[in-house]
């Protein structure tokens, strides 16, 4: 696991885009309160509530989602949803880092992993790929669980059940992680291709060769979570390659 870079003492703010191909689009920091809060009031959101904090020594973004939202699996088959908060960019390829960490929800449901990650190229119409993490499985003796611990899906038409159903093993992996922990995610993207580098690792954790929207998709990049979860982001980084 690579080292993580210092605590900061100030809290992370708006998010600035700069206009062109290898533009670095990055979080800064401040101490100033009123705009902080325009920091989180510049996402766009969708069903989360969003706050500054501070979450083990980092400056973060706070995401939750009400507990009437959680999926029931008694009534409902378990699926990815859009639940997240995103800044619209125009990102097509390119590369995004950022910190993240969850922990469960004082009501979690039984079925709750911690799921945290990354949408990016999300369009108008709320299209949008996606890697996540699911810590809790990463910890787990049993080794079906622990190879699930990362996740990709394509919204709305390439969710997990689908993906896991018809092509096993193939969008998901495992990798060393936990939840209450700080874990930096690197994606690259290039076209039809996205890889995932976990905590400074050489080697992608995932590989997806056949993203579902499709290598003209582009759009906003943003942090997502599902049921139980209570997720923390830190330090966003996206940079474009490329038109």
């Amino acid at each position: 696991m690579s080292e993580l870079p210092a605590p900061v003492t100030t809290r992370r703010t708006l998010l600035k885009a700069t206009a062109g191909a290898g533009a670095v689009l990055l979080a800064g920091g401040t101490a100033n309160a009123a705009a902080e809060e325009r920091s989180v009031n510049a996402f766009t959101v969708s069903r989360v509530s969003l706050r500054q904090t501070v979450y083990k020594g980092r400056g973060a973004v706070e995401m939750t989602m009400p507990s009437s939202a959680y999926q029931d699996p008694a009534k409902e088959v378990l699926t990815d949803r859009d639940f997240m908060a995103w800044k619209d960019f125009d990102f097509h390829d390119g590369t995004i880092d950022a910190y993240v960490a969850s922990k469960l929800a004082p009501d979690a449901p039984s079925y709750a992993r911690g799921f945290i990650g990354i949408s990016f190229r999300i369009d108008a119409e709320k299209r949008f790929e996606n890697i996540y993490l699911r810590p809790v499985n990463s910890q787990v003796e049993d080794q079906v669980r622990r190879n699930h611990s990362i996740q990709y899906f394509a919204y709305p038409d390439f969710l997990f059940p689908k993906l896991r159903k018809e092509e096993p093993e193939k969008y998901e992996s495992y990798v060393d992680i936990d939840v209450q922990e700080w874990i930096h995610m690197r994606i690259d993207v290039r076209g039809s291709q996205a890889k995932l580098f976990v905590n400074g690792a050489p080697r992608p954790s995932l590989v997806v060769n056949d993203l579902k929207l499709g290598p003209e998709q582009r759009g906003g990049v943003g942090f997502w979570i599902e049921s139980g979860t209570v997720g923390y982001f830190s330090g966003l980084r996206v940079r474009r390659v490329g038109r």
